[in-house]
């Protein structure tokens, strides 16, 4: 039996939310639309060439991920960076990926490394061409490699969320604070403990790593608002 229309329209505007999203996300990440930006559903939707109801759909969708606030009189508002948010984010990743590490490490296969060490190359090919916008999303891959033989779905879930979440943190602390080089270095040295089965030493460095970033990240936030109080 064929789908019926309304089924179609239903999956046609879940299908058009999701590249409005995809596109909001992109921007907000990318630093174009600042904290504290409002996005305005008539002028999306203008913009983008369809009604309200996919552009609603997206926002609310941004909202979950906690990249925009819905208030009741001002709309859809780009969410402004929190210390708070940054220690829930990076404590739950630094409880979190050091026991998939440990699961996942004795499982990798040459393949993984050969696509891991293609990962690094990228990475620094991106870093030289200062193309920020990859250097999250390759952030977010390496780290899946790494964890993805663990066997456990749940926790992977979790990670692959919070790194989602944590992708415009990221992108902000290895631009704003210089840490472009050392979570390349870092990155380099836990894969290179992994190969050389030293698997302990490689959860310890990377349990360091994400609490290094985070730790850089809210130094700069607030370095940031106490500039700001001063203005």
């Amino acid at each position: 039996m064929p789908p019926s229309r309304p089924a179609q329209k239903s999956l046609q505007h879940r299908t058009i939310s999701s590249a409005v999203a995809e596109e909001l996300r992109r921007r907000i990440v990318d630093g174009e639309f600042s904290s504290g930006f409002q996005l305005r559903q008539d002028a999306l939707a203008a913009e983008f060439g369809v009604s309200r109801i996919p552009v609603r759909e997206a926002l609310m969708q941004l909202e979950a991920e906690g990249l925009v606030k819905i208030h009741p009189h001002r709309g859809a508002i780009v969410s402004e960076l929190s210390t708070e948010e940054i220690d829930e984010l990076f404590d739950l990743r630094a409880l979190l990926e050091p026991r998939l590490l440990k699961a996942s490490a004795p499982r990798l296969t040459e393949a993984d490394y050969g696509r891991l060490n293609e990962i690094l190359q990228e990475y620094s090919s991106e870093l030289r061409a200062m193309h920020i916008s990859r250097w999250g999303e390759l952030n977010t891959e390496f780290h899946m490699v790494l964890y993805q033989h663990a066997k456990q779905p749940r926790s992977l879930a979790i990670i692959a969320n919070l790194l989602q979440e944590s992708d415009r943190h990221t992108r902000l602390q290895l631009s704003l604070t210089q840490g472009m080089e050392r979570a390349a270095a870092e990155h380099a040295e836990i894969l290179k403990l992994c190969t050389q089965g030293k698997i302990d030493a490689a959860c310890t460095l990377l349990k360091k790593h994400i609490e290094g970033a985070g730790q850089s990240l809210r130094s700069y936030l607030e370095e940031h608002q106490k500039v700001s109080a001063k203005k």
